[in-house]
């Protein structure tokens, strides 16, 4: 090959890579959450990596910053245009999603993060209802996650039931409330990004959380004491939703190959924020001088009471609050698909890949991409 002739080819393959990255579809993405939260990484910087392995190089992702699109404004930011794939929490969403939300009341069945994860992305995908909801917000739902279980960290030792009576714990969620409530604690409604200031200031005694918020929100800095008691875990999350009039605009093969993508990440997500981070900030914890406390006895028998009876309050707030219909029913669903799950990954054992090929094979293989979220 002589000297023209490389140049020629060589001017040849740099029009066709131009031309591939220039036909390449560029999803703008907000993940709502600060760059140490595994909401970020592993969650969202994976999915700009396995996107465009996933959909042959055609979709590509751009991250907006949480500075631009914070997590409480991440539905806003879809319905306006300014993001196309974005992790909406349905909690912040509770009047769009409420038969979605009915997952996210059901804390205390947490048994596995990963088994929490993958049944909500089975119950989401499968629920009529749940799918209307979304299409109306105008959104389409491609899977969740979930946290580790979730324990109190506190600025006061809980050394028995009796030190829990009148403590001030921040409330993730309408489950926490209720137990809060139940064993004589005081649960407030705080922004989580408040978590901080509002513990430093006295405002609070702790909070009802993952222990990875000592790193993601800096509560090694004022949390002295760690609590174990089990309080399940945060699994309600839709980590990837698409605008709907840029779902309408993919191929039923583009379709796949996100969801494809998605589930990769978000089984990398549930691994982060359910074992490693959760075990790395334990060991953050100590080397703090934060202060291990198991749960005494009569704390871990006043909540698995509440946890076996808290069902018929699951029930009512969906019917009463919600405005679900069939309550009961949907509910005992998810027990099945919760139970289903924990087998599933119990044997796994732990197996990421194995985990996320089981989501892949027993819901999103079974999905018609030329009719989902459509």
């Amino acid at each position: 090959m002589n000297t023209l002739t490389k140049l020629l080819a060589v001017a040849s393959l740099a029009v066709f890579a131009a031309g591939t990255a220039a036909d390449a579809r560029e999803l703008r993405l907000a993940s709502g959450a600060p760059p140490v939260h595994p909401a970020m990484d592993p969650l969202y910087n994976s999915f700009m990596e396995f996107l465009p392995e996933e959909t042959n190089g055609e979709l590509t992702g751009l991250m907006i910053g949480p500075k631009v699109v914070g997590i409480a404004a991440v539905k806003q930011a879809l319905q306006s245009s300014l993001a196309e794939v974005g992790n909406v929490l349905p909690l912040f969403a509770v009047g769009d999603l409420p038969n979605t939300v009915l997952t996210a009341d059901l804390a205390f069945l947490a048994t596995t993060p990963h088994a929490m994860g993958a049944a909500v992305t089975e119950y989401v995908v499968t629920c009529e209802e749940c799918q209307a909801e979304f299409k109306a917000m105008g959104g389409v739902f491609v899977g969740a996650g979930s946290s580790d279980i979730y324990v109190l960290l506190t600025t006061k030792p809980v050394n028995s039931l009796a030190d829990l009576q009148g403590l001030r714990l921040r409330s993730g969620g309408t489950p926490y409330a209720r137990w809060a409530e139940a064993l004589g604690a005081a649960p407030a409604q705080v922004p989580v990004s408040d978590t901080f200031e509002s513990m430093s200031q006295g405002v609070l005694d702790g909070t009802m959380a993952s222990v990875s918020d000592l790193i993601s929100y800096r509560l090694v800095d004022v949390a002295k004491y760690i609590i174990d008691v089990p309080l399940g875990t945060y699994h309600t999350t839709s980590n990837f939703t698409v605008a709907s009039s840029v779902w309408a605009e993919l191929t039923p093969e583009l379709r796949a190959g996100f969801a494809r993508a998605a589930n990769r990440s978000s089984t990398l997500f549930t691994q982060s924020w359910g074992y490693d981070r959760a075990a790395n900030a334990r060991q953050t914890a100590i080397d703090a001088g934060i202060e291990i406390i198991p749960a005494s006895q009569d704390l871990l028998d006043a909540t698995n009471e509440f946890r076996f009876t808290d069902i018929d309050n699951a029930v009512a707030v969906a019917e009463s609050q919600l405005g679900v219909t069939n309550a009961a029913e949907k509910i005992a669903r998810f027990q099945e698909l919760v139970e289903k799950w924990t087998a599933i990954t119990n044997a796994a054992n732990g197996d990421v890949d194995a985990i996320a090929a089981a989501v892949q094979e027993e819901v999103w293989d079974k999905v018609d991409w030329a009719t989902y979220g459509l």
